[in-house]
């Protein structure tokens, strides 16, 4: 069956006021990356509440890994969503259907292939994540089954992002909703009442993906999108392979990055004679910062199908509105919430953690990173922009430059002035310095950019 794009959804692009297009498109896409957050910081609560904090650094240790995932599914996610909403802005219905199918199953065959690899790299992949001989049997445990929900955690992550193109928010958000509901249901009865602990925790995490992800799938079948993820309409010509691949490298790099800021971090210290439990403290404070990305995310992804449509509908002052309108929003929003983690950052890590020394860790870790967590806002509001009107080589170097460049030698530069606070404060150094490079960055794309020759195909 052949649809249109629904006037209703689409048109309000065109009509509606700025302010009600990003609040109306932001409150969902926020609601979801909330619940991601609640979703996350589900698993260490429930630890937590066993009592054993090797438990909650074990989790700590395969967290990192299990993001690759989250990373793949927003390569095709966001580099879909650039594609899509662009030629939605041209009525290029087509184009659009095509690049919906090379997301879908391209998002199967990358997950199956890197799911086999951890699988049979499991013990090699362990170690590299540093876990101690204390953790590394829980760390083995959690991943062994974790591991299980890749396909679904990438099918629920690309089409979280790509079903806000047709201006569904709502549902966009539902998907999201449902499966990170029933992953906190199960928590607590995995972990605490069948007494499974990490075990218990990696299959309610394997469960809710996978109903997201079968959320989705439906979603498309019902036959009620202008999209379709039907194998008929997959294509990797007319430039949707490079389209998605171009724009959505640098959104699944800069996800990967932290991944592996993380595992760097982590390994470094787990060299302390208190290693464990610094890493137990870490990791408690990456849940805590995570709070203010996602949200940070949450409006930039929100707004990014507005942003696209604009640019492909050659609107070039509704455009800069928007951005000026939602960056601003961004910015208010996540400073309010630092602000908040940064005085109750003691009552909040104590839910978590008992060890003192993991505690005492967790909250002047905390601490220092809310000093800048707040310009994560503004930062993702840039970059998304930056995907949405297709810049690839700008929003890959402003993910490469916040997690790569700067954040990974500042980390060792700084650990041999600072010790331990040293490891830490490279976040914020990354931060300041990242937020100059994308204003830069999108500033000089936009004013550069000649709207009367924009075309939904020259990616």
């Amino acid at each position: 069956m052949n649809h249109e794009a629904k006037p209703s959804a689409i048109e309000s692009f065109q009509k509606d006021s700025i302010a009600s297009i990003v609040i109306r498109n932001s409150i969902p896409a926020l609601i979801a990356m909330i619940m991601v957050m609640v979703y996350n910081l589900a698993d260490t609560f429930f630890l937590g509440l066993t009592h054993n904090d090797l438990q909650v650094t074990a989790v700590s240790f395969a967290t990192p890994l299990f993001m690759i995932f989250m990373s793949l599914g927003t390569l095709f996610g966001v580099g879909g969503t650039s594609v899509i909403s662009r030629a939605l802005g041209e009525n290029n219905t087509e184009r659009a259907k095509k690049a919906c199918s090379f997301c879908m199953w391209a998002s199967v065959a990358v997950g199956i292939v890197f799911m086999a690899l951890l699988w049979i790299f499991l013990d090699d992949v362990t170690t590299m994540l540093g876990a101690s001989e204390n953790s590394i049997g829980l760390t083995k445990d959690y991943l062994r089954i974790a591991i299980g929900c890749g396909v679904f955690s990438m099918i629920s992550n690309c089409f979280s992002a790509i079903v806000r193109t047709e201006g569904e928010a709502m549902k966009a958000m539902t998907g999201t909703l449902i499966g990170n509901l029933l992953n906190m249901i199960l928590d607590p009865i995995f972990i605490l009442g069948f007494k499974w602990g990490v075990v218990g925790a990696a299959i309610a995490t394997v469960i809710g993906n996978a109903v997201a992800a079968g959320y989705y799938i439906l979603y498309f079948l019902k036959g009620k999108s202008a999209l379709s993820i039907s194998p008929k309409y997959f294509s990797c010509g007319d430039k949707i392979l490079s389209g998605v691949l171009s724009v959505g490298i640098s959104a699944s790099l800069a996800n990967l990055l932290v991944s592996v800021s993380s595992i760097v971090v982590n390994a470094q210290l787990s060299k302390y004679a208190d290693g464990d439990m610094l890493v137990a403290g870490y990791g408690v404070t990456a849940k805590v910062i995570m709070i203010v990305t996602l949200i940070g995310i949450g409006i930039g992804s929100g707004v990014q199908p507005f942003l696209g449509y604009c640019y492909g509908a050659k609107q070039k002052e509704r455009l800069t509105k928007g951005i000026r309108f939602s960056a601003m929003f961004g910015l208010i929003f996540c400073f309010v919430v630092s602000a908040l983690c940064f005085i109750f950052a003691e009552p909040i890590v104590k839910i978590f953690l008992t060890d003192l020394t993991a505690l005492d860790s967790g909250v002047h870790f905390t601490r220092i990173l809310m000093s800048t967590a707040w310009l994560i806002g503004a930062f993702a509001i840039c970059q998304n922009t930056l995907q949405a009107v297709g810049a690839a080589t700008p929003a890959l170097l402003a993910s490469v430059f916040r997690q790569g460049i700067i954040f990974i030698p500042a980390v060792f530069i700084l650990k041999t002035i600072m010790g331990v606070d040293g490891l830490i404060w490279a976040q914020p150094i990354a931060d300041v310095l990242s937020l100059g490079l994308v204003i830069w960055m999108l500033w000089r794309k936009i004013s550069k950019t000649d709207f009367e020759a924009v075309s939904a195909v020259s990616d």
